[in-house]
């Protein structure tokens, strides 16, 4: 599988900012998940255009981090402002 508990666990790790390595929970945490998530999918849709429950799927994911993002906007934006240097995203 593409997202075993190593690749998690590294994820979590680089992108914790400072928390503890297992604090899964957190905001930048579950961002940068989605994020490896989103570009796994979005190279599957490359290559098999008409798979359309990945599309959903894919639609779901980039939802759930936009309103990841606007709580962290709202409420830090230091961090808010770290996570997206860090995952390279534009909003």
């Amino acid at each position: 599988m593409y997202l075993t508990s190593e690749i998690k666990k590294g994820l979590f790790a680089k992108h914790g900012f400072g928390k503890k390595k297992e604090e899964t929970g957190s905001a930048e945490s579950q961002i940068a998940l989605f994020t490896h998530r989103i570009n796994h999918l979005t190279a599957h849709l490359k290559e098999n255009k008409k798979d359309f429950s990945t599309q959903q799927g894919l639609l779901t994911l980039v939802g759930k981090r936009k309103r990841l993002l606007n709580y962290l906007q709202n409420t830090d934006i230091a961090r808010y402002r770290a996570i997206l240097a860090d995952l390279d995203l534009r909003k």
